[in-house]
């Protein structure tokens, strides 16, 4: 076979020829030859879709797709959709429709639905769910895009109107409004890490350990440093002279590469950087290891044994949190973090209860399978400071990371976060940046390393749980008291572990009145891929089996389920513990909503049952945002924030946030992306704090730059300032008009200089059980309608409706997105994914083998519904949204199982096979 090909072929309508190895991938050749970064590269196998462009009008994976394939032929990629700087009708559909989040996935979307408008221009619902199986969306829940596809089809790309109206008193919050990057986004000019390059760059490649528990006898890198065109490589017996190799938020436990000892399969052992992939890829195959394996604990019943294998010998330093300053191992075995909270008498109030319902429940590992994959670029300055591009939510805590761990100045670091494509919690802390820095130190030259989603799945998971719960009830239906024991599984290394299982059980009783309680929980290692931060942050695992036991409670005592959750729940302004935050919500309000639009005192079909479930989450605490405002000379404004844009459409409400409050076009207003250097500190994008906590922030920063105009316009008016207001962009007073440009400019003297304005929200340390007061309380109903295949035992939800209580929505269709993907993630866990291991080796971590929610799979009927009472801590009264509403989905189904069968089952997820077994064990086959 030649060892080149000249193709000549069409792209996007002009003409292109290129030399080729045989082996060459289309999807290569796009990206790094002809610069056409939209179709993005994910899975690498022909499964997600992120990659699909047209080839002579055929929608294939670009990833799989030789490029020597398209000699002669006419491709067309996202870039090719739009005519003379004019959107296509489709790509004007997916704006205004709410259907871009993080965007990863959209190139391929808008490709496969070209290729099926093409051929059918008035498709059906059922059509184009079936075109759309081979795309995946992790953030959307898929409802927008089926409506913007549908929706051009029919010639209209308006949003399709939902269960909320406008509120009056302001001209842009609440209204949906396109996000800023949507265009971007569908025209394929977003950039995110991995499109990034840096003058001689090389690219990195991580050599993985094949065992669960091992030791590095030897490592013999000779052959991988003779190898022309390798700039480093580096194994955990080289780090000590680069750097401190560990880290970690909670405990410093965590080398970048292993070190002597290899504590799960997949761990990395050796890092390679390289002139480029192919090269980098075979100085691994040169790297031979000598092991020494040694017993491995994969479960938490292993490690929780007796005289277990210990995943840790030496207990590790704590790392930065002041919240987890108090940490809990217990030395000689696997628990690396314990966390307890009492209140009352239990056992008294177990042993008086007229009704006491016991169960365990247990919650599966899963992934977060974010489109884009962990990635980052590393480069380092004459001046001994680094500069990191990085897909992380978290910037300035890799900030610290980097700072203690290669001794340089907080200020000599910079974290620049571009757009990410999809987060969920697997991108907070540290993950591939310390190798990326350290390679690049040793290169002398920037380091970049995109990992793959086979890498994602041995990087970062969600803790699994096993959870036993009782509850007491009084004959009347009155909680009295909550016994809640919980293990969960944060495997090799704590990560953020010990947070998570003290926030997650705090809040395991819900939103109920509870005078009795008693919660334990502890934080196990294990030799399987670390667990961390995913929506929810351990609440999904309590509310599994809390929830579900509520149902077997009503059952008992032949009460209405939701009726008995009424009678129990919390009311607005109400102790929920001593010490933090009252009460902020009406669950009422929202436990209402859910049981009407379920249709809840209607008689379901005979083949259906319908299920209920409530959740209530504490958001980080004590906790740090800060925000700047800048209004310029000619009255534009820029917000500098460092809230990372992971889909939810921050940049977009910051906007709306400042625009609101300057009285400005929106249009006037621009967001930077987060860049420690520049934009100001912000702890975290996650616990659903951002528009809370950072809106709050830019609000102040922007009230700070009126109350500054106001002061210039009363003295060049004469007037006091309580006599003066602002509107469209002027400071008025009677008939008098001041517009902003002309007060900055008559301020200055001259056309230039600007006003700033600060913002910082920081609740500090209170006598609240976890040192903080929660900044508002996280609130959801989900209510579900299921049917059931008895042959196969296959589920099949038929109607969901969410209920959040968001105090206020800045922009309505970003809301209902975020809720709609939370769901489609909840029903992901219900009754689909779950990382399975054997002998501690992971058998499904590939898009072939672990199965996540499609197109297909959202229920006929999705409805996201909102509560605003306007009674937030954050701006304009908005509350934290996009986790909650994922946390009811698996009690809901449980329930409506329950109901349905009269089969409790008590194991994620519900499997067609899991439940089949069920239903044959009841009918005693």
């Amino acid at each position: 076979m030649p060892s080149s090909f000249d193709v000549r072929f069409r792209v996007n309508g002009g003409t292109v020829s290129l030399t080729v190895p045989p082996e060459a991938l289309l999807l290569d050749v796009l990206r790094d030859r002809l610069g056409l970064k939209g179709a993005k590269r994910s899975c690498d196998m022909q499964v997600c879709g992120a990659c699909t462009v047209l080839v002579d009008g055929d929608a294939v994976s670009a990833c799989t797709y030789l490029a020597v394939e398209v000699d002669g032929r006419e491709v067309t990629t996202v870039e090719g959709l739009e005519q003379a700087e004019q959107l296509s009708p489709l790509q004007q559909a997916f704006v205004d429709r709410g259907s871009v989040q993080c965007g990863f996935c959209t190139a391929g979307m808008l490709m496969t639905a070209s290729a099926l408008l093409a051929e059918d221009r008035t498709p059906t619902r059922e059509q184009v769910l079936h075109e759309l199986r081979g795309n995946l969306c992790r953030c959307t829940g898929y409802q927008k895009i089926v409506e913007a596809i549908l929706g051009c089809a029919n010639g209209d790309s308006r949003p399709v109107p939902h269960d909320h109206a406008p509120r009056v008193e302001f001209h842009v919050v609440g209204r949906s409004v396109p996000r800023r990057d949507a265009v971007e986004k569908v025209t394929g000019r977003a950039r995110y890490v991995s499109d990034l390059t840096h003058p001689g760059m090389a690219h990195a490649r991580l050599l993985r350990s094949p065992y669960a528990h091992a030791r590095i006898v030897r490592i013999d890198t000779s052959r991988a440093r003779q190898l022309a065109g390798v700039h480093a490589v580096l194994t955990g017996a080289d780090l000590q002279a680069v750097c401190d190799p560990y880290h970690g938020p909670a405990f410093r436990d965590r080398p970048m590469l292993a070190i002597d000892v290899a504590r799960y399969e997949g761990e990395p052992v050796v890092a390679v950087a390289a002139e480029d992939d192919a090269t980098a890829d075979r100085a691994l195959e040169l790297i031979e290891i000598k092991w020494e394996e040694l017993p491995a604990v994969t479960t938490l019943a292993e490690a929780l044994e007796p005289g277990a294998a210990l995943v840790h010998e030496r207990t590790p330093l704590a790392g930065h949190f002041a919240d987890l300053s108090s940490l809990r191992p217990e030395p000689g075995t696997n628990v690396c973090h314990r966390f307890d909270y009492a209140r009352g008498r239990v056992d008294d109030a177990l042993a008086a209860a007229d009704v006491v319902v016991e169960d365990t429940f247990a919650f599966p590992r899963v992934q977060h399978v974010s489109m884009e994959p962990h990635a980052a670029l590393a480069a380092w300055d004459d001046e001994g400071g680094v500069t990191v591009w990085a897909s992380t939510q978290n910037p300035f805590s890799v900030r610290v990371e980097l700072a203690k761990m290669f001794g340089v100045p907080l200020g000599r670091i910079r974290i620049v976060v571009p757009l990410v494509g999809g987060g969920f919690g697997g991108k907070t802390y540290a993950k591939l940046e310390p190798i990326v820095v350290a390679l690049a130190r040793v290169a002398r030259r920037p380091v970049r390393l995109i990992a793959s989603v086979d890498d994602a799945f041995r990087t970062v998971r969600r803790c699994d749980a096993r959870t036993t719960v009782r509850l007491g009830f009084a004959g009347d239906g009155t909680l009295r008291a909550v016994d809640c024991r919980g293990d969960f599984d944060v495997g090799a290394y704590a990560d953020i572990g010990p947070r998570i299982i003290q926030k997650g059980t705090y809040t395991a009783t819900g939103p109920y009145r509870v005078p009795h309680v008693r919660l334990a929980s502890r934080a196990v290692y294990t030799n399987t891929t670390p667990g961390g931060a995913f929506r929810g942050f351990g609440v999904p695992q309590l509310a599994w089996a809390v929830e579900s036991l509520v149902d077997e409670a009503a059952r008992r005592l032949e009460r209405d389920p939701v009726e008995l959750r009424r009678q129990n729940l919390l009311n607005h302004g109400e102790e929920f513990a001593p010490g933090d935050t009252p009460i902020d919500g009406k669950f009422e309000e929202s436990l209402s909503r859910a049981a009407e639009g379920i249709r809840w005192t209607q008689a379901a079909a005979a083949d259906r049952a319908r299920g209920v479930a409530m959740m209530l989450k504490a958001s980080i605490a004590p906790s740090v945002s800060e925000a700047i405002v800048r209004l310029h000379a000619d009255a534009s404004v820029t917000v500098l924030a460092s809230t990372v844009e992971l889909g939810q459409g921050s940049r977009t409400v910051m906007a709306q946030i400042a625009a609101e409050v300057l009285a400005v076009p929106l249009d006037c207003v621009t967001v930077l992306t987060p860049d420690t250097s520049v934009t100001p500190y912000d702890q975290t994008t996650s616990s659903s704090r951002s528009t809370t906590l950072v809106g709050r922030a830019v609000q102040e920063a922007a009230a700070d730059v009126v109350a500054q105009l106001i002061r210039i316009a009363s003295i060049r008016l004469g007037v006091r300032g309580s006599e003066l207001a602002i509107e469209h962009g002027a400071v008025v007073h009677g008939r008098d008009r001041l517009e902003y440009a002309a007060l900055v400019r008559d301020h200055f003297g001259m056309a230039g200089g600007e006003l700033i304005g600060r913002g910082v929200v920081a609740p500090g340390p209170t006598a609240a059980p976890l040192g903080g007061s929660t900044p508002f309380w996280e609130t959801a109903v989900g209510a579900a309608e299921i049917s059931l295949d008895a042959e196969t035992g296959a589920i099949t939800v038929e109607d969901y409706v969410s209920v959040a209580d968001v105090g206020r929505c800045i922009n309505p269709i970003q809301c209902e997105g975020q809720d709609e993907g939370a769901v489609m993630q909840g029903l992901g866990h219900t009754l689909l994914e779950e990382m399975v291991y054997n002998g501690g080796q992971l058998l499904n971590g590939t898009l072939v083998d672990y199965r996540v929610p499609r197109a297909g799979d959202v229920p006929a009927r999705l409805a996201c519904r909102f509560v605003e009472n306007g009674d937030g801590p954050g701006p304009f009264g908005a509350k934290g949204a996009g986790e909650g509403s994922l946390v009811p989905v698996s009690p809901a189904v449980g329930n409506a199982l329950a109901r349905l069968t009269g089969v409790r089952l008590r194991e994620l997820p519900l499997t067609p096979e899991r439940v089949w077994r069920a239903l044959r064990g009841k009918n005693g086959v």
